[in-house]
């Protein structure tokens, strides 16, 4: 058993649109349904429950007449329309069974690589849930471009974890956990518990899902679960069809066992949902000060800026290798930096006297050098 899935008091469930969808037929209402079956009893025992879920694109097919996914952005975005008000609202009814009552929550990258954005979808989250409400999260597909997508539900479900607090993450599909190798070209053998990337190092994962209508594979799922891994909350991922005896903590699917602390919103944000407006480059002496002292980022140690940045916004803090040393949060404009490159903080103006990035709003990205 696993008793870090089963004592889980508030967890994230997503489900893909090839669980819920199909290319003939849209919406199954019987698919979707036994999985709503599976969360009220989970609700009706007490747990919490964010509910994650694809398939507004695919709902959407049939009522248009649709043969196949849209290749353009707007047929896409209109069956998105058509089909998220489809699929909200079979919730609705299947959860109102239960006597649970749901709220629609939609997302695009843009509402979370934003910090105030990111802040303001905790605390919705966290209202409905204390209301009683099962919130819903979908990502907009309405209105997000190629720009401000996440490109599937997978990354959205970890940060939509993290964002409500949540102590387990389960990630249902079509395949029942990850396997070592493709089950339907071979023998494969399914594996049981992830400590870590180097347990998947010769698994070749899957980029497509089995039915035409999802846009995550197994590739997503493992970085998905990787992400929340690290953050401190656990994972499952198996088939919808396990959900329930997943939910129970029984050895289904595949673990992916904590890696880490919880970390605090603001260093989630930067590490995994903040996008970098630019770029500022760092000495070899700089690096070592971040990197191995877990110091400040000071004007001295600078030798470049690329970007166009305001103070506060979420910088790539750079070697002279080119390898990405930290993201932070940069207290100056791209302008401002220029003209304070390499220079001693005691031979600063006093208003320019602070760091370039303090050590408080910043975070490591990648693996320290090996002693």
């Amino acid at each position: 058993m696993r008793p870090e899935i089963a004592g889980a008091r508030r967890v994230v469930v997503k489900v893909g649109s090839s669980s819920l969808t199909t290319l003939a037929d849209g919406l199954d209402v019987e698919r979707l349904q036994a999985l709503v079956d599976v969360l009220g009893a989970l609700r009706a025992g007490g747990r919490e429950v964010v509910l994650v879920s694809s398939g507004a694109i695919a709902a959407g097919l049939a009522p248009l007449a649709l043969s196949g996914k849209p290749r353009d952005l707007a047929t896409a975005q209109a069956a998105a329309s058509v089909g998220q008000l489809r699929l909200v609202q079979t919730y609705a009814d299947a959860f109102a069974g239960h006597g649970v009552t749901v709220g629609q929550v939609l997302l695009t990258a843009d509402d979370l690589t934003r910090r105030s954005h990111y802040r303001n979808a905790r605390q919705t989250v966290e209202r409905l849930l204390a209301l009683g409400v099962l919130p819903i999260v979908n990502e907009n597909d309405t209105v997000a471009t190629e720009e401000i997508r996440f490109g599937d539900n997978d990354r959205l479900a970890a940060l939509v974890a993290h964002v409500a607090v949540a102590d387990a993450l389960v990630l249902l599909s079509d395949v029942d956990g990850v396997y070592d190798g493709d089950p339907r070209v071979g023998p494969a053998q399914r594996i049981d518990t992830v400590h870590g990337a180097d347990d998947l190092a010769h698994v070749v994962l899957g980029s497509a899902s089995r039915n035409g209508v999802g846009t995550g594979g197994m590739a997503t799922k493992v970085e998905a679960a990787m992400i929340a891994a690290h953050a401190g909350v656990p994972v499952v991922v198996t088939s919808a069809e396990q959900a329930g005896a997943a939910l129970a903590g029984e050895p289904v699917g595949t673990l992916f066992a904590v890696r880490g602390r919880r970390p605090s919103a603001r260093q989630f944000w930067l590490r995994y949902a903040s996008r970098p407006r630019g770029e500022v480059r760092l000495d070899a002496g700089a690096v070592a000060a971040v990197r191995e002292r877990g110091a400040s980022l000071l004007a001295a140690g600078v030798t470049g800026v690329s970007g166009e940045f305001l103070a506060d916004d979420p910088v790539d803090l750079v070697g002279p290798d080119g390898v990405v040393v930290a993201r932070g949060l940069v207290a100056y404009d791209a302008r401002e930096l220029p003209a304070l490159l390499g220079r001693k903080t005691a031979d600063l103006d006093p208003e320019h006297r602070r760091e370039v990035v303090h050590r408080d709003e910043m975070v490591l990205v990648g693996r320290r050098p090996a002693s």
